[in-house]
């Protein structure tokens, strides 16, 4: 094998390596932006839930009661948003 085959083989295997590694860091900057995502998504669905219960019950003057219902249905609809965005990342 000639020097100059030689170089050619290293470069190639070279930028094989570089590609690859540039592959794996957006699947983990992605992976990062997905989560922070379905976090956001949570914590939003239960604070939107809340401060609709707690405009209700200052309407009504119901206290407690529509803040705990409404936190609670926040709760549900911000989990049924994760499960429909993680099966949207499985596809």
């Amino acid at each position: 094998m000639s020097n100059d085959q030689f170089k050619i083989r290293l470069k190639i295997a070279k930028d094989k390596i570089k590609s690859k590694n540039n592959s794996n860091k957006i699947e983990k900057k992605s992976s990062l932006g997905a989560a922070f995502k379905m976090s956001t998504e949570l914590v939003s669905a239960v604070a939107v839930g809340t401060i609709i219960g707690f405009i209700l019950d200052n309407w009504f003057g119901t206290k407690p009661w529509l803040i705990l219902i409404f936190f609670f249905v926040g709760v549900i609809a911000g989990i049924m948003n994760v499960i429909k965005s993680a099966k949207k990342m499985q596809k």
